[in-house]
């Protein structure tokens, strides 16, 4: 896929996204795909994305849910985009703050669908506009900074010595 074919794609990608139509979003991903979501966790094939896109991320971001997707750029099977997302959160606890946050997206691609889904966001970001406590956002913090230091790709890159990069550069 060529940038041009990943802007068409990703307009598809996010309306499904925005409009909570788990089918139509789970058909942007290979049967066996995965969506590595830092507050869901990992889902793995066409059913539990629809499943996660349905019951648990529009459960908790309301009707107004808005995933918008900025500078693609595909080359070959990986590309990336900048996006800007917002949504008033429907969880009883912060109902009806608002919130907009900015990710990073890396789309594994195979076949003109995503094989592999990763996105990094400052969820911190996130926490401040819900009106999270600071005790409870250093407990979410210190978890994601576990999970990021036990990925198979982190303790790679850990074991490596400065200089010895993997792809040779």
């Amino acid at each position: 896929m060529k940038t041009p074919e990943f802007r068409e794609f990703l307009k598809r990608f996010s309306n499904a996204a925005e409009s909570g139509d788990g089918e139509a979003f789970a058909a942007c991903f290979t049967e066996d795909g995965i969506y590595h979501d830092y507050v869901y966790g990992d889902h793995q094939g066409q059913a539990e994305i629809a499943d996660m896109m349905e019951n648990q991320f529009h459960r908790d971001a309301g009707e107004d849910y808005r995933w918008e997707m900025f500078d693609p750029i595909c080359e070959g099977n990986i590309a990336y985009a900048w996006s800007l997302s917002s949504f008033t959160s429907t969880v009883p606890e912060f109902a009806g703050q608002k919130v907009v946050i900015d990710g990073m997206s890396r789309f594994e691609l195979r076949d003109g669908l995503i094989a592999d889904y990763r996105e990094s966001v400052n969820g911190g970001v996130a926490m401040v506009q819900l009106g999270v406590q600071p005790e409870r956002m250093a407990k979410v913090c210190a978890k994601w900074a576990r999970m990021l230091i036990e990925q198979p790709e982190t303790q790679e890159y850990l074991a490596r010595s400065k200089g010895s990069r993997k792809d040779g550069q």
